[in-house]
């Protein structure tokens, strides 16, 4: 059910590089949602639905692909476009797939002048996709011929899902943001991943949702719009496994390295809401300040989340050299965990 990552020592050593982040068109204030005729009041001070001030929105022809298009231009701009170009390992997730059957990693490749070795699209892990794919990279870059790889995270739900007529009225709709946040991962010691711990919890398979009036498959024809398929009884579940499970993964994370939780410099997490950030850092032992979120200006990023709050704690210094940086998270229903640690210096041997 959980493992850690494997390699370490100066030979096989895996750094998180450098990230970047893209976010689409102008903030959108929490008004386009609570002022919308029929707005849900009911959940709105549970929890789960407080709503964020801001949030972003892709335009309604921008895809996957482009963000992450967008995303990977400081990379290049830091690194070199044939740096870029010659990544060995290619990792995207989209939480809401532009096409069926097809994942975004292709056209991302092609835009970017890509020819990958590994080239996988993963579609589990959710909200803690990026460290579920930052173990994947490290596995790659220590058993296999390749040296670098490039992570790509792409949210759009929120400029698309959630403002259509119906479910825009819904509590669940205001909480979403959308944007891209990539990394580069190299086989050096610059800024080394030092662990990563992942659970995939075969439990709770299932347990996320959607919901459709009318009892259609979602991809039949039909009047009634797509939307989560939250009840009090699944929020409750919801709430009650994330609270344990992202202290679980972090805390264990920490034990194999010998250090506190009270000892990570810069924690950063999914961000589904402020309830879930205070407990966990208060389960942590860590002060707010520690614990870095964009909530407030960007909502719920889904798997986006980590690195698009990496890359700005990252460029404003409260990520610094030498720290001890924890990504962490939980996705969907509670049927994925994970956690990675590194030491961050400043962007590594490749900056």
């Amino acid at each position: 059910m959980h493992g850690s990552g494997g390699g370490g020592d100066a030979v096989t050593a895996v750094s998180l590089t450098d990230v970047a982040a893209y976010l689409p068109g102008e903030p959108v204030p929490a008004g386009f949602y609570t002022e919308y005729p029929g707005a849900e009041d009911k959940l709105r001070g549970h929890p789960m639905f407080r709503v964020p001030p801001f949030r972003h929105h892709v335009a309604p022809d921008e895809t996957n692909a482009d963000m992450v298009e967008r995303a990977v231009e400081p990379l290049i701009e830091r690194h070199g476009r044939a740096a870029i170009r010659g990544v060995d390992v290619l990792l995207v997730h989209s939480q809401l797939p532009d096409l069926p059957f097809v994942g975004a990693g292709t056209e991302v490749a092609r835009r970017l002048g890509l020819s990958p070795e590994w080239l996988v699209d993963v579609a589990n892990a959710g909200c803690a996709s990026f460290v579920h794919m930052l173990k994947l990279a490290r596995q790659l870059l220590t058993t296999t011929d390749a040296k670098t790889a490039l992570i790509c995270n792409a949210q759009s739900a929120a400029g698309q899902w959630f403002t259509q007529s119906e479910v825009r009225r819904l509590a669940q709709a205001a909480i979403p943001g959308d944007g891209c946040g990539v990394a580069y991962v190299t086989r050096s010691a610059g800024s080394p991943v030092l662990d990563v711990e992942t659970r995939h919890i075969g439990a709770y398979a299932g347990d996320m949702r959607v919901a459709v009036d009318d009892g259609r498959k979602y991809w039949e024809p039909g009047e009634s719009q797509l939307r989560i398929g939250f009840t009090d009884s699944s929020v409750a579940k919801v709430l009650a496994r994330g609270n344990r499970l992202v202290p679980e993964v972090v805390t264990d994370l920490c034990g194999r390295l010998g250090v506190a939780t009270g000892d990570i410099d810069a924690l950063i997490t999914n961000q589904p809401n402020r309830t879930f950030l205070r407990n966990w850092r208060e389960a942590l032992q860590l002060p707010a300040e520690r614990h870095l979120n964009t909530f407030d200006q960007y909502g719920n990023l889904f798997g986006a989340a980590i690195p698009i709050t990496l890359d700005r704690a990252i460029r404003s210094g409260e990520v610094k050299d030498g720290d001890l940086v924890v990504l962490g998270g939980f996705a969907h229903a509670g049927d994925f965990a994970g956690a990675a640690a590194v030491r961050w210096h400043g962007g590594g041997d490749d900056r």
